[in-house]
C-alpha cells in the first residue's frame, strides 16, 4: 500500500471539492478555482470533509498512480487555500528587474531588455531590484513559470551571476590560475 496514497486529505472550511464523472475534480477556495482531470481508474471517495484515494488493483500502474493522484488532489486544495510561491534572486553587476504594468522587465547583461509577460493564474511581485516572487494557486504553473524566468540567464559557476532560486546553492568553480613563467 502506498504510504502517501492511503493518507486521507482533510478539506478545510471555505473549500468545496466536486468530483464529476471520469474523475474530473473541481476545487474552489478563497484564492481561486482549479479543475483537473485525474486518471479515471483511481477511486476518489468524499465523506464529509475528508477525501480518500483508493486503487482498484495492485497492478504496477495502479500502485504508481495511487500516490500521484492523492498528491495532485492535495496540491489543488493547498493551492486554493494558501497558494504557492517561488522566489528568485538576480545576481550580477548591473543585473536588475522591475515590473511595468503586467510585464516583468529584466536587465541581464544583454544588449536589450528581457521582457516576460505575466500569464493568467500567475502574479509576479518585485519587492526589490534583485528579487522576483512568482505566486499562484497551481503548483505546476508556478514552478514552470519560475523555471522559464530562470532560463533567461541561468547562474554560471565561476562568479555566480544569473537568476537562481533563493534556496538554490550554486556549486562554484575555481577560475584560471595565474600565467606560468
Amino acid at each position: 500500500m502506498s504510504r502517501i496514497g492511503r493518507m486521507p486529505i482533510t478539506v478545510p472550511a471555505g473549500v468545496t471539492v466536486n468530483v464529476a464523472d471520469g474523475n474530473v475534480v473541481t476545487v474552489k477556495g478563497p484564492k481561486g478555482e482549479l479543475t483537473r482531470a485525474l486518471r479515471a481508474e483511481m477511486i476518489i471517495k468524499q465523506e464529509g470533509n475528508t477525501i480518500t484515494v483508493e486503487r482498484p488493483s495492485d497492478d504496477k500502474l495502479h500502485r504508481s498512480l495511487h500516490g500521484l493522484t492523492r498528491t495532485l488532489l492535495h496540491n489543488m486544495i493547498v493551492g486554493v487555500t494558501d497558494g504557492f510561491k517561488k522566489e528568485l534572486d538576480v545576481n550580477g553587476v548591473g543585473y536588475r528587474v522591475a515590473k511595468e504594468g503586467k510585464n516583468l522587465v529584466m536587465n541581464l547583461g544583454f544588449s536589450h531588455q528581457v521582457i516576460v509577460p505575466e500569464i493568467e493564474g500567475i502574479t509576479i511581485d518585485v519587492p526589490g531590484p534583485n528579487k522576483i516572487v512568482v505566486s499562484g494557486c497551481d503548483k505546476q504553473t508556478v514552478g514552470q513559470f519560475a523555471a522559464e524566468i530562470r532560463e533567461k540567464r541561468p547562474p554560471e559557476p565561476y562568479k555566480g551571476k544569473g537568476i537562481k532560486y533563493t534556496d538554490e546553492v550554486i556549486r562554484r568553480k575555481v577560475g584560471k590560475t595565474g600565467a606560468k613563467k
